[in-house]
């Protein structure tokens, strides 16, 4: 499955790109019958080929770091957890840990179209083992298996996928409370409100959000986001008064320091500063929207700045400033 994840991925960025495997085989000097059986998963790449595919596609070395977590220890782990789910240990959670890191990571750089099919291709292997997993490691399982199909719900939605989205979403989000993982919960219920949001439904936007808000234990950056979704969707919604009210508390929650965790890596000062933005923009405050979406997206790290779904808020402010 590793092994399979890997190639999947290199091969749909490749495609992506236009760019064909004999040309690609050409342009690193490389076998095309060897780059062929990696780009469909029989062969492990060497630790060269996967730095010269990344290089290649632009993946700012996150394939490579994810040829390096799909190596044969994980592959070994994750057979015999396969044939064994009751056997689970902590190296195979880390494994898949692990590769979904990566994954988030290669979204950045290359876009979620080539990254789902690496992402739907074990999924139902990575649902049948949480069903089947038992022992002591067998609740941090299922927390990296709901935050697996959470995330490859995200991807769909992305895409607009929006259907296959809300049903991965509400999967994850029954596993994310079998494994008493409320934050993983969570953000399942707000991509949802996502989905709302793409689809022009403010109420559901506000729904949305408030449920996630409202899920007991949750980690305070994604109450903030949720704070700021929810005004947001207010504010859409012709709601200002209680759109500033949601927007005066999330401002509030992001004058405190809070580290993520690493499912919320992006939860970040100029992440926040960006839905500030387009609260700002849903109330006509078409000064403080540019403001605050210029600065969030001058903020982000740079492996970020060029990701895909930085294309609403880069959308959100040329509107804004169309507007002043």
């Amino acid at each position: 499955m590793p092994g399979q994840t890997f190639g999947e991925a290199a091969k749909e960025a490749l495609r992506q790109r236009g760019t064909s495997l004999r040309a690609a085989a050409r342009d690193m000097k490389y076998d095309p019958a060897y780059l062929s059986r990696v780009l469909s998963g029989k062969q492990l790449p060497s630790p060269q080929l996967a730095r010269h595919i990344d290089k290649l596609i632009g993946a700012n070395g996150t394939l490579a770091a994810l040829a390096s977590a799909t190596n044969g220890d994980s592959i070994s782990r994750l057979a015999k957890a396969i044939e064994n789910p009751s056997r689970i240990d902590a190296g195979t959670v880390k494994a898949l840990a692990d590769v979904l890191w990566t994954q988030r990571q290669l979204e950045d750089a290359v876009g979620p179209r080539a990254v789902l099919p690496a992402m739907r291709a074990p999924l139902a292997t990575i649902k049948d083992l949480a069903r089947g997993a038992r022992g002591t490691h067998r609740s941090a399982f299922v927390a990296v298996a709901a935050e697996w199909v959470q995330y490859t719900g995200w991807l769909h939605a992305a895409i607009r996928r929006d259907e296959r989205a809300i049903d991965l979403l509400s999967r994850a989000e029954e596993l994310a409370d079998e494994a008493d993982d409320p934050t993983i919960a969570a953000i399942a219920v707000s991509f949802k409100g996502y989905v709302a949001r793409q689809q022009g439904r403010h109420r559901g936007v506000v729904r949305n959000a408030m449920a996630a808000l409202h899920t007991p234990g949750v980690h305070p950056a994604q109450r903030c986001f949720d704070t700021l979704q929810a005004a947001q969707g207010y504010a859409s919604a012709g709601e200002k008064r209680e759109a500033i009210k949601m927007l005066d508390e999330a401002v509030l929650l992001t004058q405190k320091e809070v580290e993520p965790p690493p499912s919320l890596y992006w939860y970040r000062p100029p992440f926040f500063q960006m839905n500030i933005g387009m609260v700002y923009l849903g109330l006509n405050k078409y000064t403080d929207a540019v403001d605050f979406l210029k600065e969030g997206l001058d903020g982000l790290p740079e492996d970020q700045r060029s990701a895909e779904w930085t294309g609403e808020y880069r959308q959100s402010l040329q509107q804004a400033v169309g507007a002043c």
